[in-house]
């Protein structure tokens, strides 16, 4: 792991618990007078004991000069006005705006929402619709002569058959018949979601409306979701002049008919996927469920295989060619394993909008704010036909000073409700009268106005949040901290680094490699024919001809610079020019023809300048320590630190 990556992994383990308050008082340091306590670094401590890799570090007394050392840093941002950084305050005040959105909300709506989509997520829904289109501003008479259109639809499928129904009225612009498949949560809008999964199996909905029209929803079948998967494959993406592979297309129909004679799919995984992080496993994926993969075409074949056991045909993917083989099926995740996930889905979608009208009831309660507003006539009084032309401005003579309403603290004025219905002169429809028009706009003013305060209130009313936003506020005075103190080494101690790699440079080489080809097959008499093949300085295309035959695959190749440990390589395989006998290695018999050895050497700086950056990073951190524990003086309390041992090692 480089320094940078590992310092922020640091940074995080101290700031997941060091801003709370600690009610215990008594000291365990101090940092040039700032005093932490037992408490802060016992929950700290105790917090992340799982998370720490390295043992040392699970010592009460090496953990406890980390903690120091985390001080001593966040000490040295404040001194040198990191805090004060307009950049720093942006982005602080950015993530605030974020974070709120997790703390100004409904939990019980949310919760009903989450649960209510977790049952959903569990099951899929066959069904057809038809949709009367209709704008979502239409005339009371346009709305009134859709609806009665939708239920003339309804009563005729009622009594001719929802799918006679469906394809005769769909004309593909006013009215939609549609079938729909299957479906589960989040597929559909809400609306629509909610009538097809209260529709029983068989019957036909209800007319309702959604953003698009009126619609009804026949329900055909419902069935449990598909769950989860786990699959190994085989991936061959196109190397450039690669002779031997050919293309990738060709490669991976090559190692297809070697599965199809018999080989196993692990062995040949292992000798010839080009996904490395799963090839040494035999071509094992991580489990996933739907949605997860970032390849519709892999995720489409791999829950379209049936049985455990079966192996795909060769498929195209953006990332190469496969072949799949499914190992287990599973079931949906339990509803606690997907709470976190579903809660960021209901937030995102149309069950938003029912999070926020119960968000901005409670917080009219909490404020005392009412929904009555006598003003909203005056206002009505003050538009005109420039406001349907986006270019009406308050008249004259308009008192803004009027108190309009206020929250907690806060007075909202006319002007403030004036200056926003300048402002969205754009959402206005020329349909709607002068009232409505002042009546939505004053809603979302007011919905507006009352979150905006929780907001801008919510480190005073809120203590988790609160702590997160103290936690973070270090965090990014840290990594400022870091960044310019560490992290930017390479630009401004370019000599530096250069002298350290001129007096290390014995840290850094490249190990024994070979140039080499390795043939491998199922079977042991055609790699000897193989061997004899090479010896005699045969292509590699000739020889592949000759023992491909008949439309089989019975030998691949792979080329390669390679160290000891290349994957078609057999374990200890001494390097030796030449043919080397004959090896089972993957549940295959190999030979590897050595055509060079090339000598473990020295990098060079520019090949080693990652490893050297990083190294040197290290070394200057500890340096900079050093100076820092000089200019801030720290004192430990060695009575209180006997205390914390005796607590934590008696757990």
């Amino acid at each position: 792991m480089k320094l940078k990556y590992f310092s922020v992994f640091l940074l995080t383990l101290f700031l997941l618990e060091g801003q709370a308050q600690s009610k215990n008082k008594e000291v365990l340091f101090s940092v040039d007078g700032d005093s932490i306590y037992t408490s802060e670094f016992i929950r700290v401590y105790n917090k992340n004991l799982d998370l720490v890799q390295d043992e040392s570090q699970k010592n009460v007394d090496e953990y406890l000069n980390m903690f120091i050392n985390y001080k001593l840093k966040l000490k040295e941002a404040k001194s040198l006005g990191f805090d004060k950084k307009p950049s720093y305050n942006r982005e602080l005040t950015s993530y605030k705006q974020q974070l709120a959105q997790n703390f100004v909300t409904d939990t019980n709506v949310t919760e009903a929402l989450v649960e209510e989509a977790y049952n959903r997520v569990s099951n899929e829904v066959k069904a057809s619709h038809i949709l009367v289109k209709i704008n979502q501003n239409a005339t009371p008479q346009d709305t009134l002569e859709a609806y009665n259109t939708i239920l003339k639809f309804r009563d005729r499928a009622l009594k001719e058959g929802f799918e006679t129904v469906r394809k005769e009225v769909h004309n593909g612009q006013t009215v939609f018949g549609e079938n729909l498949g299957y479906f589960s949560a989040f597929k559909m809008v809400y609306p629509f979601e909610t009538a097809a999964y209260n529709t029983n199996i068989g019957e036909i909905s209800q007319p309702f409306r959604t953003q698009f029209g009126y619609h009804v929803v026949y329900v055909l079948d419902k069935r449990k979701s598909r769950g989860e998967r786990t699959v190994a494959h085989i991936m061959v993406v196109d190397k450039k002049g690669d002779s031997i592979a050919n293309n990738s297309e060709i490669r991976i129909q090559e190692i297809y008919k070697k599965l199809n004679q018999g080989e196993a799919f692990e062995a040949l995984a292992k000798q010839f996927s080009d996904d490395t992080s799963s090839a040494s496993k035999g071509g094992l994926l991580s489990p996933f469920t739907a949605g997860q993969l970032s390849s519709q075409e892999f995720e489409d074949v791999a829950f379209g295989l049936t049985n455990v056991g079966d192996v795909s045909k060769p498929f195209k993917s953006n990332f190469g060619w496969h072949i799949v083989k499914l190992y287990d099926k599973k079931p949906v995740e339990t509803f606690q394993n997907l709470k976190s996930q579903l809660e960021a889905q209901v937030k995102r979608d149309d069950r938003s909008k029912i999070i926020d009208e119960a968000l901005y009831n409670k917080l009219k309660v909490k404020y005392h704010v009412s929904d009555e507003q006598p003003a909203l006539a005056y206002f009505a009084s003050i538009l005109d036909g420039h406001y349907f032309k986006r270019s009406w401005q308050l008249p004259q003579g308009f008192d803004g000073e009027k108190p309009l309403f206020k929250i907690g603290n806060k007075q909202i004025t006319y002007k403030d409700f004036g200056d926003f219905l300048v402002k969205n002169q754009h959402n206005a429809s020329i349909k709607e009268t002068y009232i409505d028009i002042i009546t939505k706009a004053y809603h979302s003013f007011l919905n507006a106005s009352l979150v905006q305060y929780q907001e801008d209130n919510l480190e005073y009313e809120n203590e988790d949040f609160a702590n997160i936003v103290s936690e973070y506020r270090d965090g990014l005075l840290l990594f400022d901290l870091m960044e310019n103190a560490l992290w930017n080494t390479s630009k401004s101690d370019s000599l530096a680094i250069q002298n350290y790699y001129e007096n290390h440079k014995e840290k850094y080489f490249f190990p024994e490699r070979i140039e080499a080809i390795v043939a491998s097959s199922a079977k042991k008499n055609v790699i000897k024919r193989v061997s004899k093949l090479l010896a005699s300085n045969m292509s590699l295309e000739d020889i592949k001809t000759l023992v491909n035959n008949n439309g089989e695959i019975q030998v691949l190749f792979t080329a390669d610079v390679m160290d000891a440990r290349h994957q078609a390589l057999p374990d200890n395989f001494q390097f030796k020019e030449g043919i080397s006998k004959i090896y089972k290695h993957h549940d295959a018999f190999v030979i590897v023809q050595v055509k060079d050895i090339l000598p473990k050497r020295l990098k060079s700086f520019e090949e080693a300048r990652g490893e050297v950056i990083s190294d040197y990073q290290v070394v200057k951190e500890n340096n900079w320590l050093d100076e820092l524990k000089a200019k801030y003086k720290v004192i430990v309390n060695q009575e209180s630190l006997n205390k914390v041992k005796n607590q934590i090692n008696n757990k």
